[in-house]
């Protein structure tokens, strides 16, 4: 391999930082992880140490170098994925924080939410973000900080603090100090961002009291940000964007109709809609997939609250099974479901219900009924949450998908795979690599640098590691979404 054939995309999820390394066929040479602390300093808060997250990706990105067999002098380029709509304040002289991260997770400014959607504010809001006005996105985050820092507001207006999600805060950290800017995928999920004129709103600002001055300048997703010196070369940083929507290009989902899901501790689910930003009415969110030499393209996106989490509670808190990988077998067993639904509100209901307050059920029991059809209904769970997101997408008017890419944890769980397949009525595509936040960052950076040629080519080597297509008789799959349907009602009438 010649010199400057390598792509390194660092990932900043929201437990784990990790340095991938990608060669020029796009498969991973050297990769490196480091966990780091979450911290809860009351109920409902969630914070990062920005300062932990720092260090891990220096460290991460010597050892993924040093896996890789390569030097800094190797490294064509530099993409960052990066969990959305963390904040991060800090000085612009000193680069230093004024207060730790505020997690997407955090629900502290649930109050002022509640209290903008009661002043009418949620319509216009929505119609130029694409989001509904809630905690997990950036803009009351960011007020907080203004307004709970000790001098932080004031200091704002004078100019002299920055604020990025965690993307801009690693561009900073990376160009020491020279460099302040984001992309257009994590500014269009911060409530200040006007999607269509893909720009920071004046009356969005106003409305969350924030001062232009301390936003950082928005770009396409795949051009030069920046360059960095701190690791022995000078490397550009020439690929941004949210994890979501990195995963979308890591699936190569570049065509209108294509759609990906991701199946962590929840699942999130992104339909490319191409240069159209469709608006929902059925409380998915519109967001921007990329954006390349000026051009925006379109998702919409749906957010499940549980998936994995599901199966994590019934090995941790039921004891059911030992590893996660056993619950193939076990579902395998069972010649059907045994009329057994497990709906997994345990923290409310996500898209397309919005039901805070709904809690987990677990439906048709009978004395018939072993642990296996539990597990069977907790992995089925996910395949029916998966069909309510794609209904919800297609009755807003988009593109029904003819494939499902997935990728994540549980995609490596063959019996959901198929099942989801069969509920969906459509070929599930399953990668050789789950990186596929890292893959879509590294694309974007291999892009911007002539590594690779322009989305549309597909001249990288296949990531398809298996199709699963749907074998499921018609009078079945309606017989099994007519209970979960039924489950469904349970739950949001107990919420």
């Amino acid at each position: 391999m010649s010199a400057s054939q390598f792509i390194l995309a660092i990932d900043q999820g929201t437990t784990s930082t990790r340095s991938i390394v990608f060669d020029a066929s796009a498969q991973v040479v050297g990769t490196a992880q480091a966990e780091f602390a979450q911290h809860y300093p009351a109920d409902g808060w969630v914070e990062h140490d920005p300062e932990d997250i720092w260090r891990d990706v220096q460290l991460t990105f010597h050892n993924a170098m040093a896996a890789a067999h390569i030097t800094a002098n190797d490294v064509a380029a530099i993409g960052i994925t990066n969990q959305r709509e963390t904040v991060v304040l800090w000085d612009r002289k000193t680069g230093q924080p004024l207060y730790n991260a505020i997690v997407w997770q955090d629900r502290r400014t649930a109050a002022q939410c509640t209290a903008l959607k009661q002043a009418g504010h949620e319509l216009w809001v929505r119609a130029k973000t694409g989001l509904l006005l809630d905690p997990y996105f950036s803009a009351t985050k960011l007020a907080w900080l203004l307004d709970h820092v000790e001098g932080a507001r004031e200091r704002a207006v004078a100019g002299e603090l920055a604020f990025g999600t965690i993307d801009s805060f690693l561009l900073w950290r990376l160009t020491e100090g020279r460099v302040h800017k984001t992309d257009a995928t994590n500014a269009s999920r911060t409530l200040l961002f006007d999607i269509h004129k893909q720009d920071w709103c004046p009356e969005l600002l106003s409305l969350f009291n924030i001062p232009a001055s301390i936003l950082p300048e928005v770009c396409d997703s795949s051009e030069i940000f920046g360059t960095t010196t701190l690791f022995g070369g000078s490397i550009p940083i020439a690929g941004i964007a949210g994890d979501q929507q990195a995963a979308l290009i890591g699936q190569r989902c570049f065509s209108v109709g294509s759609a990906k899901m991701t199946y962590g501790t929840g699942g999130f689910m992104l339909l490319n809609t191409g240069d159209k930003a469709i608006a929902s009415e059925n409380k998915m969110l519109t967001t921007t997939a990329y954006r390349l030499k000026g051009k925006a393209i379109y998702a919409l996106e749906g957010s499940i609250f549980v998936a994995g989490a599901a199966i994590k509670w019934l090995r941790d808190e039921l004891g059911l099974f030992a590893d996660a990988a056993q619950t193939s077998d076990m579902a395998s067993k069972l010649i059907d479901n045994g009329s057994v639904y497990l709906v997994p509100a345990f923290v409310g209901l996500g898209a397309p219900y919005w039901e805070s307050e709904a809690r987990g059920l677990i439906a048709g029991l009978s004395l018939n009924t072993k642990p296996e059809h539990i597990v069977r209904a907790a992995l089925e769970a996910v395949a029916y949450q998966t069909l309510d997101l794609l209904e919800a997408m297609t009755d807003d008017g988009a593109i029904r998908p003819t494939v499902m890419h997935i990728d994540g944890g549980m995609a490596e769980n063959d019996w959901m795979c198929q099942f989801l397949a069969d509920v969906l009525n459509i070929t599930v595509e399953r990668p050789q690599s789950i990186e596929m936040s890292a893959l879509g960052a590294a694309t974007l950076a291999g892009i911007t640098v002539g590594l690779w040629a322009d989305l549309d080519k597909d001249e990288m080597l296949s990531m398809t590691q298996q199709y699963f297509k749907p074998t499921m008789s018609d009078d079945e799959r309606k017989h099994l979404i007519k209970g979960w349907r039924r489950a469904i009602a349970q739950t949001r009438l107990l919420g």
